[in-house]
């Protein structure tokens, strides 16, 4: 079983991965999917288990800036007994602010999200109980990945 956590601001390319290496394999959960829950974050928790109680491997596709956001994600997992594989998108702002610009509809979020999101960022590390941590680049029209120690 796979906890796959992707970290990383607004317009990174985090759903646009899913869809290229994941979408045939794992659930997706997004909060973004979620519409108007009350508490998202739980109901977000709740599905993930609900995933892994039924033996499926999963997607978690949201920001996940701060260590705290991740780490309620990461004891899930291996409370599972999954294997825990962080993904930090390394985008600038400047990148996501236009990729941004090119969504529409719900799609697209305001810039000042994107802003916050940003300072928040604290980049994840194998010492938050990651079995294995992948830092992604969209580059040439592809996606990049190279482990982090």
């Amino acid at each position: 079983m796979e906890l796959a956590i992707f970290i990383g601001l607004q317009g990174a390319g985090k759903s646009s991965f899913y869809r290229s290496r994941f979408a045939l394999s794992h659930v997706h959960i997004s909060k973004d999917l979620l519409g108007r829950v009350r508490n998202r974050r739980m109901r977000e928790l709740a599905l993930v288990e609900q995933a892994m109680e039924s033996g499926k491997p999963v997607v978690v596709d949201d920001t996940n800036p701060r260590v705290e956001d991740r780490a309620p994600l990461i004891a899930l997992g291996k409370q599972f007994g999954a294997r825990v594989i962080g993904y930090y998108f390394d985008a600038s702002v400047a990148e996501c602010l236009e990729r941004n610009a090119r969504r529409t509809g719900k799609a697209r979020v305001p810039a000042v999200a994107i802003y916050t999101t940003a300072r928040r960022m604290e980049v994840p590390t194998v010492a938050e109980g990651f079995d294995a941590l992948f830092r992604v680049r969209f580059k040439d029209d592809h996606f990049e990945t190279e482990a982090i120690a």
